[in-house]
C-alpha cells in the first residue's frame, strides 16, 4: 500500500481534499524538518476571486474566499469534512447567492 493510500485508511477524512483536488484545487504542503505540518490549497476565480484553505489536522481546518483586493468575504473553521463541504456548496463568484460584503483583510500570506 503507497502512502497515500494507507494516510486515507488511517484519516478517511482526507477524501474530501482529494474531492477539492478533482474539483481544480491546487495543494503544497508546509513541511518543518522533513514532516509536512499543514497542507495549504487555493482555486482561483475569475475577476480575482480564490478560495484558500489551510488543513493542520482533520479537526483544525480554515478556510476563506477573498476578493482580488484581499478583502475576506466568506470564512469557515472546524472540522475537515465541515468546511470543505461548506466549500463545495460555496457558490461561484458571481452567482447571485455568492457572498460579496468584505468582512475581514486576508492575512499574509495566508497565514489564517
Amino acid at each position: 500500500m503507497n502512502s497515500h493510500a494507507a494516510a486515507l485508511v488511517t484519516f478517511p477524512e482526507l477524501r474530501r481534499l482529494v474531492d477539492l483536488r478533482d474539483a481544480g484545487w491546487q495543494f503544497l504542503p508546509a513541511v518543518v524538518d522533513g514532516r509536512v505540518v499543514e497542507v495549504h490549497g487555493v482555486r482561483t476565480w475569475p475577476g480575482g476571486w480564490a478560495d484558500a484553505i489551510r488543513v493542520r489536522y482533520v479537526t483544525d481546518v480554515a478556510a476563506i474566499r477573498c476578493d482580488f483586493e484581499g478583502g475576506v468575504s466568506w470564512k469557515r473553521d472546524g472540522g475537515l469534512v465541515e468546511v470543505v463541504d461548506e466549500l463545495i456548496a460555496l457558490p461561484a463568484p458571481g452567482d447571485r447567492l455568492a457572498p460579496v460584503l468584505v468582512v475581514a483583510r486576508a492575512p499574509s500570506p495566508w497565514a489564517f
